[in-house]
């Protein structure tokens, strides 16, 4: 199970519209996948068309127990195969600006809850539990992939995705003060990583809403490379109304049949194998020759 969290420390940038592009291209390709919506204003919650829960994911970080975070997890409106553990607005009551370790361990510390204690694999809410008892086995992973959309504050709720993440998308528009954005948010994970969580690293930083010809992104854009070298991903997201077109009708954007969202979800599809190949384990280094 990789756990991946969409970050940005400045509001408007598209970090929610990352969250659920990836969600739809692991859709796409046949993979579970599971939401966790740590923002406030709860935009991937609403967009992913879910139905009624009694708990939520701020039921979750008061009681990271299994039977809580079971009743805060409902199957998305998209279809099959995607999940969402559901935010909205009492999230806020757990952004603490600066929380204990035990705080900051009760997201990884609920996932890890979901596990079956005989294979050790997760089951989603309703699922029947007729996998193999192989834990080596894929199919015993109830989610390929959980995307965790974090609010645009270094505050608790952000710094609990960091603390139960493997990789971290950072994400910015090509604007002034996004670019200083992505320097704090490249902070974070670095900070995350040094504190409790070694396994976390900052996957790439994804740039959104790019206008062609553009004189300012293009000089934003290359002022990011400078920063930030191999990190900037070479696909950029353009700016195009299908996105809100196809958030407004509660649709992936994969299944929204416009030029403009064929081009988004290819931008998509290419985060996502990056995504899987950051996951795949490093072959152990060769012996040196005669030992």
């Amino acid at each position: 199970m990789q756990v991946v969290a969409t970050l940005s420390l400045k509001g408007g940038v598209g970090k929610t519209t990352v969250a659920l592009g990836l969600a739809g291209a692991a859709q796409q390709h046949g993979l579970r996948a599971l939401v966790v919506d740590l923002d406030p204003q709860a935009n991937a919650t609403i967009a992913l068309d879910t139905g009624p829960t009694t708990a939520t994911v701020a039921d979750v970080l008061d009681e990271p127990r299994r039977s809580v975070i079971e009743r805060a997890i409902t199957p998305s409106g998209w279809g099959a195969g995607l999940d969402v553990l559901v935010g909205d607005e009492q999230n806020e009551r757990h952004n603490h600006p600066d929380p204990s370790g035990k705080q900051l361990s009760r997201l990884s510390r609920a996932l890890q809850r979901l596990r079956d204690p005989y294979t050790g694999a997760l089951h989603p809410p309703g699922d029947p539990e007729d996998r193999s008892d192989d834990p080596d086995d894929a199919d015993n992973e109830p989610y390929r992939l959980v995307i965790v959309d974090c609010p645009p504050s270094l505050g608790q709720l952000t710094r609990s995705a960091l603390a139960a993440a493997h990789r971290a998308v950072l994400v910015t528009d090509p604007t002034m003060f996004a670019v200083s954005g992505v320097q704090r948010a490249f902070d974070a994970v670095q900070t995350e990583r040094q504190r409790a969580n070694p396994d976390l690293q900052p996957l790439g930083v994804l740039i959104n809403r790019v206008r062609p010809r553009n004189t300012e992104h293009e000089f934003r854009i290359a002022e990011l490379r400078e920063l930030f070298g191999p990190l900037v991903l070479s696909g950029v997201l353009p700016d195009r109304s299908a996105i809100q077109q196809a958030q407004g009708a509660c649709l992936p954007i994969q299944r929204w049949d416009t030029p403009g969202a064929r081009e988004v979800s290819a931008v998509f599809t290419t985060l996502l194998g990056r995504v899987l190949r950051s996951d795949r384990p490093r072959r152990p280094a060769a012996p040196p020759v005669g030992t």
